[in-house]
């Protein structure tokens, strides 16, 4: 009865985030379903041509190398990852969702917000008192925000506020503690290639240090090749250092993704190992795997 009443409890607050991040994400959806209806009312009325533009792939491919490209996405990403836990014998899967949602602020500037979603389920994980550890649960509550001017370069560059929330995790799944700071990225589009960086500072704004704190800094050097298939070929490295402890948790992913048009709706489907070079104590070690799918909402 009570792991069927914690089930439940963990279950209304997955659903609680998942609709925060809806509602965050709502107004750039609504504002293109709007759009959509306009023109369907358009062709009805004879007003425009029923003839629709076909969907440049590779273009859609490219723009998904890029966290701050002016286009509604909704990416799911699961994440493998083993070598936890005081005897490095526990598991860990984590699911994404990150909601990707663009305004137009006119003359070609955007301001772009990415709210983040995390549940996570753990396995054998031995703690500093020898027991080990099973469960599930939400690891955290991620927003991240960029005011991205129109540069009229192949150079782009994004900054805004960054924040977190425990989302009252146990503990078993990160800090419980609130963060709060910046975040920026810049990157390159030069022809097939996307390459940047993107990283926020982070710092405490309260709770529980138990389990880690939120004084953080973290780093995403990220570089994506697209072909005329729309294959994409990536990889980056997420260093995150923690000012408290003085470690640094740095995976490595590689990865190969491939686009397609599902009856005029893109959707792409990625997929590849990662290696932590560097880990906090009791964090992930050696070698995991992620998956990604994203769905793409065209203007």
């Amino acid at each position: 009865m009570i792991k069927k009443v914690l089930f439940m409890k963990t279950l209304l607050k997955l659903l609680c985030t998942l609709l925060l991040s809806a509602a965050i994400a709502a107004p750039a959806i609504a504002q293109e379903i709007g759009t959509r209806a306009a023109t369907a009312d358009a062709i009805k009325t004879g007003v425009v041509s029923t003839t629709a533009a076909p969907v440049d792939s590779v273009d859609i491919a490219k723009k998904l190398s890029n966290p701050i490209a002016n286009m509604i996405s909704l990416p799911l990403q699961y994440e493998f990852s083993r070598g936890l836990g005081k005897n490095q014998g526990g598991s860990e899967q984590t699911l994404l969702f990150q909601p990707v949602a663009p305004f137009n602020l006119g003359d070609g500037d955007t301001f772009i917000v990415r709210p983040i979603v995390a549940g996570a389920r753990e396995v054998s994980i031995q703690g500093a008192n020898g027991q080990a550890y099973s469960g599930y649960g939400i690891a955290s509550v991620t927003l991240e925000s960029f005011y991205a001017p129109n540069t009229n370069s192949s150079w782009i560059w994004g900054i805004g506020p960054y924040a977190q929330s425990p989302s009252g995790n146990s503990g078993h799944f990160g800090s419980q503690q609130t963060g709060a700071g910046v975040t920026a990225v810049v990157l390159n589009r030069d022809g097939p290639w996307t390459y940047g960086l993107l990283g926020y500072q982070s710092w405490n704004m309260g709770g529980n240090p138990s389990y880690g704190t939120q004084n953080n800094l973290y780093g995403q050097p990220f570089v994506a090749f697209t072909n005329k298939d729309a294959w994409t070929f990536a990889a980056n490295m997420e260093a995150q250092y923690n000012y408290d402890s003085h470690r640094t948790s740095n995976p490595l992913y590689v990865g190969v993704s491939k686009l397609e048009v599902f009856d005029g709706v893109p959707i792409s489907f990625g997929a590849g190992p990662m290696y932590y070079v560097s880990n906090t104590p009791g964090g992930p070690s050696g070698w995991g795997a992620r998956a990604t799918a994203t769905l793409v909402i065209l203007k």
